[in-house]
């Protein structure tokens, strides 16, 4: 049986996880020990965001399913229940759709940055260089005669 497309929330966690070179567990970490002021810190939030909305586009689904069952009545409350659910459902769709588009145009313009290459460690005779020479001793007073 194949497999459901990946999600949404599931592309971008691959995306983020490949910039980073972390799991996404412990870059959730490391945003939450350092929520302010980070580029980390807010791609963060904006997936956890997303991931709520496709959570509730599931939910809301199901449970719109459930309300216009076909061999279930629909009288006024429950007409009231299926509009409201729809609305819920909407609404996640735009905030998913909008959480999408945001992380998917900030993740383009991010790149990993090679690593610096790593400097020669001087040999022997450059650390001898470096180092101080020791001070000349104090001159000795000349003893005084009377």
């Amino acid at each position: 049986m194949p497999q459901p497309p990946a999600s949404d929330s599931q592309k971008i966690a691959g995306r983020i996880e490949n910039l980073y070179a972390k799991p996404l567990a412990a870059l959730e970490a490391l945003a939450e020990a350092h929520p302010d002021g980070s580029m980390l810190a807010a791609l963060i939030g904006s997936f956890t965001d997303l991931q709520f909305a496709e959570r509730n586009i599931a939910f809301q689904l199901q449970r719109l399913r459930e309300l216009a069952h076909p061999e279930r009545q629909i009288g006024p409350l429950e007409a009231v229940h299926i509009l409201d659910c729809a609305r819920r459902l909407a609404d996640s769709v735009a905030t998913r759709d909008a959480h999408t588009k945001t992380l998917n145009g900030v993740l383009a313009s991010l790149h990993r940055v090679p690593a610096p290459d790593p400097e020669p460690e001087p040999g022997p005779a450059a650390c001898t260089a470096l180092v101080p020479a020791p001070a000349p001793a104090p001159a000795r007073a000349a003893a005084r005669t009377r």
